[in-house]
């Protein structure tokens, strides 16, 4: 037996089911939770936002007009929501590199390597922690989470060539503040 198509399960949600609704919820609370981690360096802060990303996509499922893959529209929720927070000053970091997929694997026995990899790490966290709020985004939706351009600015709603320059200048800054401190 095949499993509902996504467009099912929308229409069914939209007519209340929340037994389709938690089908969705179980396929993309991971993605949802890490786009937010690494917006939100507080894991607790992180699965607030993240079960609110669902609350609202549950109040608002009658309003998703289907423009968008559903994962889109969920990415887009949790990224107003984490700026949202960002911007209450609920939180002082954005960005966070300690989820493991994302350390620099060391393969040297030696522990001066090893204390080069974390510091690098450390001042590329503290590069991205300085980068204005739009360019964080930019540079986690597209750097970390490897979403298109066309899905960042459906997520941000805003033109592709802005989300490019803003990757571009987040990069550079990144590189300039790693650079100013090794």
């Amino acid at each position: 037996m095949q499993p509902p198509r996504e467009t099912d399960i929308l229409d069914a949600c939209r007519q209340g089911d929340r037994a389709a609704f938690n089908l969705l919820v179980r396929k993309y609370q991971d993605r949802v939770f890490q786009v937010v981690h690494r917006m939100v360096a507080d894991q607790d802060d992180a699965r607030d936002i993240a079960q609110e990303v669902f609350i609202k996509a549950y109040e608002k499922v009658a309003e998703f007009r289907g423009d968008a893959q559903v994962f889109t529209w969920l990415y887009r929720i949790a990224v107003n929501l984490s700026l949202n927070h960002i911007r209450k000053g609920r939180l002082r970091t954005f960005f966070s590199m300690s989820d493991d997929h994302h350390q620099i694997q060391d393969t040297s026995p030696s522990p001066s390597v090893s204390f080069e990899q974390e510091e690098l790490r450390r001042l590329v966290r503290d590069g991205v922690d300085h980068l204005p709020e739009k360019q964080k985004a930019v540079f986690i939706l597209r750097y970390y989470e490897e979403l298109s351009y066309d899905e960042i600015a459906t997520i941000l709603k805003t033109s592709v060539g802005g989300l490019k320059a803003n990757y571009h200048h987040a990069t550079k800054k990144i590189e300039e503040y790693v650079k100013t401190r090794m």
